[in-house]
Parts: structure tokens; sequence; C-alpha cells
């Protein structure tokens, strides 16, 4: 069973080496590591092109933001199964095993999304539990409502992509689409394991907090347009 984890980079110098180095010894020869990297002032281009692996694919990215990078780097995804991977965290060490593990165990899973510790920008601990935190919990309608998808800790089948690529410009992030287009056709895992050090600074792309009421009912209807669009409802 092949892994391809796929990683969005841009301006990402302070950490991107850290993560990399928390996934690499976790990959098979066979296994990929695709960095789709948007243009950067800052010198991630420079660490990424110092880590000398065979795992390691770069590709360039669109400039487009952080949804049409990581869209580029799942179009070049070989693999079996698929992880997506933030620039800024860090893997702990049996996350692959254990998430390759529940999707060779059960052939119906089409995604997995696992739990992971939120610490700041040391990686010093602030929650014990995303799930807890965030009140996360599985569902179509319920991640509609109320979005339970982080990306940094999803995996799934490379199948999966037949159905959501390319992304719909209209949908607020890349990992509610996924999530959400998984529940609706496949079954879909919360897994219990936190697997991951989520770390929380100034430049993070996502955020913890909500939007405003307006936005969040647009968001909510652009994601049901779009998977109306898709067959998917």
């Amino acid at each position: 069973m092949k892994i391809s984890v796929v990683m969005a980079a841009c301006n990402g110098a302070k950490f991107i080496d850290e993560q990399i180095f928390s996934i690499l010894p976790q990959l098979d020869l066979e296994d990929e590591l695709i960095i789709s990297l948007d243009p950067s002032i800052d010198a991630t281009e420079g660490i990424i092109q110092s880590i000398t692996d065979p795992k390691i694919r770069v590709i360039s990215g669109p400039g487009k933001g952080v949804m049409k990078n990581f869209e580029n780097a799942l179009e070049h995804a070989t693999g079996d199964i698929v992880f997506l991977s933030d620039q800024d965290d860090v893997w702990l060490p049996d996350k692959v095993a254990k998430v390759k593990s529940e999707f060779e165990l059960h052939p119906e899973t089409e995604l997995l999304v696992h739990d992971c510790i939120i610490t700041d920008k040391k990686l010093n601990p602030v929650h014990s539990s995303y799930f807890a935190f965030h009140g996360s919990k599985p569902g179509a309608v319920t991640n509609i409502l109320r979005n339970s998808f982080i990306g940094c800790c999803m995996a799934f089948r490379r199948s999966l992509l037949e159905r959501t690529l390319p992304f719909p410009e209209a949908v607020p992030m890349h990992d509610q689409w996924l999530g959400v287009a998984a529940s609706l056709t496949g079954k879909v895992v919360f897994l219990p394991d936190q697997l991951l050090l989520y770390r929380r600074h100034e430049k993070n792309q996502s955020s913890l907090s909500h939007a405003g009421i307006r936005q969040m009912l647009a968001w909510r209807l652009n994601l049901l347009l779009s998977l109306r669009n898709r067959g998917l409802l």
C-alpha cells in the first residue's frame, strides 16, 4: 500500500524542516512526499532543496492560495493512501503506521481523520485534544453545519480524488470539501488517537476562531451547491 504525503508550502522557512524530518522516517522507499511550492520570499525553497531524499518530489505551485496549492499537489499523488500535510506541524512517530493499519484492516473506510494535540509555536501543549476542544463529530450534515475536518489530520484513498478534483471555486476550504464528500459516498472514521502536534502561530493559514454569521451562511450554501453540481447530493 503506497503512501503519498502532499504538502502545500509557501513562506514556511521557520518550521518546514522540522515537519519534513518528522515525516520522512515514517515513509517506506516506495512512498512519496510531494511538496507543491508556491513562490516564497523567505528561504523555504532553499531549505527544501537542501534535504536530499529520493522520496521528496518538489513541484511548482500555482501561486493562487493554499487551496489551489493543495490541489496542485494532489493532482500529482500516485499513492493508494493520501495524507495531507501542513508545513508547520510535527507528525508523531506512529502516525503513518496507525493510519495505514486502519485502512488495511478496514477496506470500506474511504477517509480517516485523527485527533491531535494543539500547541503553541514552540510545541508546548495548549489543548490535549483537538476533537474535544472543537467538538468534532462525524456525519455529512454535522460537518456542513460546523466543520470538524482538519486537513493536517486527514488521510484518504486516492479514489476519493476522482470525485473531488478539481476543488470547486466556491467552497470554503479543501478539508471540509473532501471530508463531506467522503461522508456522502463512503465510510469516514474519526480516530481518537492524537498523532500530530498541531502548531498554532501568527502565520497559520487556518484559524481556530469563527467567521461572521453572513460569511458562514454563504460558505454553507456554496458547499451545498458544489456538492449538488458534482452529483454528490
